[in-house]
């Protein structure tokens, strides 16, 4: 298809999903629009959001569902790398809504709590929970480079990840600030 009609339907697409949600009371709804990635499949999404920019709704949405997956497919490891990266709990904690030493069913029950946020509350006290804890992920994906492994290529595979994460993190933060200027579109 012609990139410039995909970016529009992505666009259409995402703002209709999240008005669909913030003008419904019906749990049904926000129930299916939180596991559309667990019924759907990732396909469909990713053909239209996953090549967003990161400061458009659906390149924002597209993290959230990805993060939301990742946390749910490796509720363990993150719990682990939450732990390295928070020690001990800062406003990291408190805004992303965990303590220093999440369990798995913590983190599952955080990525729930994010995505669902951002259909039924601020979206952008979402994006803010979720810059937070990937902030926090990164620093425990850091810590493990330089304590975990002395093999160089593992360190430095570690060391990518987490300034992915990074980045992933400052797109949550920057989409917040879009979202309150009314300007994430």
């Amino acid at each position: 298809m012609d990139p410039q009609a995909i970016s529009e339907m992505s666009h259409v697409s995402a703002a209709a999903l999240l008005d669909r949600v913030h003008h419904s009371t019906d749990p049904q709804i926000v129930g299916r629009v939180l596991t559309v990635v667990d019924t759907e499949g990732v396909d469909i999404i990713a053909e239209l959001w996953s090549n967003a920019d990161p400061d458009s709704l659906p390149g924002i949405l597209w993290r959230l569902y990805m993060l939301r997956s990742w946390m749910h497919r490796e509720p363990q490891t993150i719990a682990r790398l939450w732990s390295q990266g928070e020690p001990v709990a800062t406003s990291a904690s408190a805004i992303a809504g965990l303590d220093s030493a999440p369990t798995a069913d913590d983190i599952a029950h955080t990525a729930d709590s994010i995505l669902s946020g951002a259909f039924t509350g601020d979206f952008a006290i979402a994006l803010d929970r979720a810059s937070a804890f990937t902030a926090v992920i990164a620093n425990g994906l850091r810590s493990q480079a330089q304590t975990g492994t002395d093999i160089p290529q593992e360190k430095a595979q570690l060391v990518h990840r987490a300034a992915n994460l990074h980045t992933t993190s400052s797109d949550f933060h920057h989409g917040a600030a879009l979202w309150r200027r009314g300007r994430l579109e």
